[in-house]
Formats: C-alpha cells, structure tokens, sequence
C-alpha cells in the first residue's frame, strides 16, 4: 500500500521522511516531514468566554479548547462542585460541557480543567441564563392573486437584555431588504 506506520513515536522519530517508488520505467520521491509535539495544555491562545449566555429551557456548550500535546483529559466544576455526566450534563470527549433544560439553578462560575503528562491548566466562564425567544404570532398562509401586494406577520418576545433581530427567508434563501427593496418591504414596529 505504500504505507509507513510508526507507534510510540519518541522525539528521536521527527524529521524528514522520504517515500521512493520505483518501477521499470523510472523512479519518483516525496517529502514528508514529521514534527514530534509534546507541550502541557495552555489557554493563553483560546481561554474560555468570561461571560456564557444560555436561553432558559435550552441547551448550551460551552467550549473548552487548550492547546496540548498529548491530547488532554478534561474535567469540569461549577463553583467548587465536580461535574459528572448525568442526564442533563454531559462532557464531550473534545472536552465540551453541554447541559440541556437549561434553568436558573445553572446559573454560575463553571472551570475547565485539562491535563496531559506535560502538565494541567484551567479556564473559567460565568454562565448566565436569559429569558427564551419566542415567536408569539408565527407568519400565516396567504392566498392572494398574481399583482396584489401580501403582508406577512411575525412578533417574537426575548430577553431583554438582548437585541433581537428578524431574518426572512424564501425557500431557504436570506431575503436582502437593500437589493430587494422594490419588491420587499421592512416595517419594523417597536
């Protein structure tokens, strides 16, 4: 097949590898270099968000990325309490916590721990938990006759302390209200 395997490959590994085929008509070559990284994991490139929003009822990841060589074991506290996998929390194996239903309770401090045989390291996030957005009257079927103009309704409740913003789309496809402004019209109402 062409093809070279190595385990437990050791710094003394890396370099350049050359693979030769050759048959009666002639030879080739390709280069490969092969790069032995070893580094206790880091967050300095990729720290967690200080500030996690999650909608109520919801489901929220929050992310846990360091940087390390090999790949880091991952653990996970909220406040000085120990995270297990349970039947609303889980710890993905790319060291993500997700929690499903999200409610007030949740709320709080939440650490990432990663460790390897280099070493360990530790991100913190604060989640916060906002009020679910909700379309509270949805579009309706319009039936209207070619060159008549249709009005399409939509009204959603949401946090707050968020901004909300209304997309539309036609067959899936993002309707631009500036290239289309002859044909489609915006009223927003406050």
């Amino acid at each position: 097949k062409g093809e070279l395997r190595m385990q437990s490959l050791s710094f003394d590994d890396a370099g350049m590898y050359q693979c030769i085929a050759e048959n009666t008509h002639g030879i080739i070559y390709a280069n490969a270099e092969l790069k032995i990284v070893a580094s206790p994991p880091t967050f300095e490139l990729n720290p967690m968000k200080k500030k996690i929003l999650a909608a109520k009822g919801g489901r929220v990841i929050i992310e846990c990325k360091p940087k390390a060589a090999p790949k880091p074991k991952f653990s996970w506290s909220k406040g000085t309490e120990l995270l297990v996998n349970g039947s609303r929390i889980h710890i993905w194996d790319d060291g993500s916590l997700e929690i499903i239903n999200v409610t007030k309770l949740d709320e709080g401090r939440y650490t990432c721990f990663a460790e390897n045989n280099r070493g360990k390291a530790n991100s913190t996030g604060v989640l916060e938990m906002t009020e679910a957005t909700r379309i509270t009257l949805a579009p309706l079927n319009v039936d209207v006759t070619v060159g008549e103009n249709a009005t399409m309704q939509c009204i959603a409740s949401h946090d707050p302390t968020l901004d909300l913003t209304f997309i539309w789309s036609l067959n899936g496809f993002v309707i631009d209200f500036e290239k289309e402004h002859e044909h489609y019209e915006r009223n927003v109402m406050v």
